[in-house]
């Protein structure tokens, strides 16, 4: 089953909804399912600068005070799904290259694994991921040998979201035909699975759940 999620490493349903989503897949391989999934790029903050800057700065700009108290209900999430997420010490920066690391990840078939990475890095370790040093790092760590490759690719599946009438991530597109938005329960994505699988007719789409749009990503 061709699985493509359309996400951005800047935003944190996106890293909820990848680690339920990881959860779904496991058991649907367990059952002896086949999944191709491919991380696709989204910008949520094209204008995001690559020299980076603190992500609680950028907020507060763009909400006001008020999006501290939202920051704890993400993390509350995160934690059930054992992820930490640190907004204190984030950096908000262009994730233009990241993207770009990913389609290059992917073509090793290391795409799933470099995006989970690069999502640890942003929200959990404070790391700017707009910067070329660190993206070598981390393309090191998770075995990933970064060719210069992927700008185009990024571009077009880019150019694909918007054709597709995106404006909020995480997208979850199976088979080219059926989408579910946001960072659903993984027994949704359970129910999803089998019943694309079974190829009973259109799977109904799955209300939207939290996630970003393309105006930013609050928390």
């Amino acid at each position: 089953m061709k699985v493509d999620i359309f996400s951005d490493v800047a935003c944190p349903w996106c890293y909820i909804g990848h680690a339920r989503f990881a959860k779904a897949a496991e058991r649907f391989r367990a059952k002896g399912g086949r999944l191709e999934v491919t991380m696709r790029p989204f910008l949520l903050n094209p204008d995001a600068p690559q020299t980076g800057e603190p992500l609680m700065e950028a907020l507060e700009r763009k909400f006001g005070p008020n999006f501290r108290a939202m920051s704890g209900r993400v993390a509350e999430a995160g934690a059930e799904e054992g992820l930490e997420f640190d907004f204190e010490h984030a950096v908000h920066t262009s994730t233009a290259e990241a993207h770009r690391l990913i389609e290059v990840a992917g073509r090793q078939g290391l795409g799933h694994e470099m995006a989970d990475r690069l999502f640890r890095a942003y929200f959990t370790e404070g790391l700017n991921v707009g910067d070329a040093g660190v993206l070598a790092r981390l393309a090191a760590e998770v075995g990933v040998k970064d060719t210069g490759e992927g700008a185009d690719e990024v571009r077009s599946q880019l150019q694909r979201a918007r054709a597709l009438g995106i404006t909020g991530v995480p997208l979850f597109l199976f088979e080219d035909k059926y989408s579910v938005s946001g960072a659903q329960p993984a027994e949704v994505f359970d129910q999803v699975l089998d019943e694309v699988a079974e190829r009973t007719g259109q799977v109904p789409l799955a209300p939207a759940a939290d996630g970003c749009d393309d105006g930013y990503c609050a928390v």
